[in-house]
C-alpha cells in the first residue's frame, strides 16, 4: 500500500513524515511528493498544512493541476484523504485568515478566527487539550474519549453540517477538531505531536 504525504512548500513537515514512517514500520511504503502521477496512483493521502489558511492554499494553487488532482483523488474517486491542522481547514468554501481566500470547498462551512472572548482566552490555542469525540469515527477507533491531543491554531472550521464533526475540544467554545465525511478525514490537533494517541490517529488512517 502507498500513502502518499502531499509536500506542497507548506512548512516543516518532517514530524509528520518521521510519524507516518514510525507507524508504518516499512510494511507500508510512506511517499513524500507533489508528483501529480504519485497522488493519483497512491491508496491514500496525507494533506499537511502549517502557517495561515492563505499561505497554503496559495502553495497548493502554485503547483500546476495539484488542486485538481486532490478533488479527483478525494471526491470522485472517493478515496482516503487526512489533512491536518491548516490541511483539514483547507476543505471550508472559504476562509478569513489575512484575506478572504477560497479553500477547496469540500466541506461546506468557512474557516474563522477563535473568539477569544476579548482576551480571555490567549491565541493561538497552544499546547495539549482533551478531545470530546461525537461519533464513531474510523480514524477514533481504540481511542478513549477525553484523550489529549497537542494543538497549535487561532482559526477554527465551521462547518454548516455538523453531522461531519467527529471530535470537538473545549477552548472558549466547543471547537472542531475532527471531521469525517464518507473517505474525507481530518483533524485540527497534530497527530503527529500528540504522542502515543496521535500515532494511534495515524495507524487508524493507514489501517482504513
Amino acid at each position: 500500500m502507498n500513502v502518499a504525504i502531499v509536500d506542497y512548500n507548506s512548512g516543516n513537515i518532517s514530524s509528520v513524515i518521521n510519524s507516518f514512517k514510525e507507524v508504518a514500520k516499512n510494511k507500508v511504503n510512506i511517499e513524500v511528493t507533489a508528483d501529480l502521477n504519485k497522488i493519483k496512483s497512491s491508496d491514500k493521502v496525507v494533506l499537511p498544512g502549517q502557517g495561515s489558511f492563505k499561505s497554503c492554499v496559495d502553495a497548493l494553487n502554485n503547483i500546476s493541476g495539484l488542486v485538481d488532482t486532490l478533488n479527483d483523488f478525494a471526491i470522485n474517486n472517493k478515496k482516503p484523504l487526512l489533512g491536518i491542522c491548516v490541511g483539514l481547514q483547507m476543505f471550508a468554501d472559504i476562509g478569513y485568515e489575512e484575506i478572504e481566500t477560497k479553500g477547496l470547498g469540500w466541506i461546506s462551512g468557512k474557516v474563522l478566527k477563535i473568539d477569544n472572548q476579548n482576551g480571555k482566552y490567549k491565541l493561538p490555542h497552544i499546547g495539549w487539550n482533551q478531545i470530546n469525540i461525537l461519533k464513531d469515527s474510523k480514524i477514533f477507533k481504540d481511542i478513549e474519549n477525553n484523550s489529549h491531543m497537542y494543538f497549535v491554531h487561532s482559526y477554527e472550521l465551521v462547518p454548516n453540517d455538523k453531522n461531519v464533526v467527529s471530535a470537538t475540544t473545549d477552548y472558549s467554545s466547543n471547537i472542531v477538531c475532527s471531521i469525517e465525511k464518507e473517505n474525507i478525514f481530518g483533524t485540527q490537533f497534530h497527530p503527529e505531536k500528540s504522542d502515543k494517541m496521535g500515532l494511534k490517529v495515524i495507524k487508524n488512517f493507514i489501517e482504513i
